[in-house]
């Protein structure tokens, strides 16, 4: 294997996984501990990473503390967002009893719902005015309004989803990490994200690319936890997990 193609495959595992030991890489890559080593010195040099003892970690790990506004990232990769929304919507069921999160690409999915008798909860006024008028039966979160995301958020929100189990439920997210898991730069949002997560049968996370290798400041799930359905993924490490799956324009 050529040294450019072995930085390459090196650079897309430490940046799904925020970090990789020497021996990680020597596994993935079956090359030698000094071919690693000397890989991992000149990528330090040429800046693609940071070489620490026993490895290496990504230059990309930035941990993102704000949430963007809810009207900015409707038109941000809304083509990508359209295909995974669409397919998203083709997993709910007659008779399914779903949650969906707020967000872009959930509320997105919502112009593709064809279940006859299906039955949904929301954290999103969006979300619940869209289903109500598709003629859906929905019950909506009680709790505080957060405005940036549209979202309803809070302790009172955890408390009414006590009662529910969904047959299946939709996030999005704003980072995806195999390291870190889904997250989410608020500890509100998440705290609602986390329990509806725990509360259903089928998980499913709607992320376009752009959100795979990102941190932000609060998880709410375990990157195993959920399927990830999401566009064309260009980091060739993201391909051997069998939780995620690639949908087409």
């Amino acid at each position: 294997m050529l040294a450019e193609e072995r930085f390459s495959r090196i650079l897309n595992i430490i940046d799904s996984m925020g970090s990789a030991t020497v021996q990680q890489l020597m596994d993935e890559l079956d090359a030698s501990e000094s071919t690693i080593r000397r890989d991992l010195v000149a990528m330090d040099k040429k800046g693609y990473l940071t070489k620490v003892h026993g490895g290496a970690i990504s230059n990309n790990s930035n941990i993102h503390t704000q949430d963007e506004n809810f009207t900015s990232r409707q038109m941000v990769n809304h083509d990508e967002k359209e295909a995974i929304a669409k397919y998203a919507a083709s997993l709910i069921k007659n008779h399914d009893f779903v949650y969906i999160d707020a967000g872009t690409t959930t509320e997105l999915m919502i112009n593709y719902i064809e279940a006859q008798d299906a039955v949904f909860v929301t954290n999103s006024l969006t979300n619940a005015k869209k289903l109500s008028e598709k003629g859906y039966t929905v019950y909506i979160l009680g709790g505080e309004f957060k405005s940036i995301t549209e979202a309803i958020v809070g302790d009172e929100a955890v408390f009414a989803l006590d009662k529910y189990n969904f047959t299946k439920g939709f996030w999005g997210a704003n980072g995806i990490n195999v390291k870190n898991g889904f997250t989410t730069p608020e500890i509100k949002e998440a705290m609602v994200k986390k329990k509806s997560m725990e509360n259903s049968k089928e998980k499913y996370i709607l992320a376009d690319e752009s959100k795979f290798s990102q941190i932000s400041s609060i998880k709410f799930g375990e990157f195993k936890d959920a399927v990830i359905i999401t566009n064309k993924i260009s980091n060739e490490n993201y391909k051997k997990y069998k939780n995620i799956k690639e949908v087409s324009e």
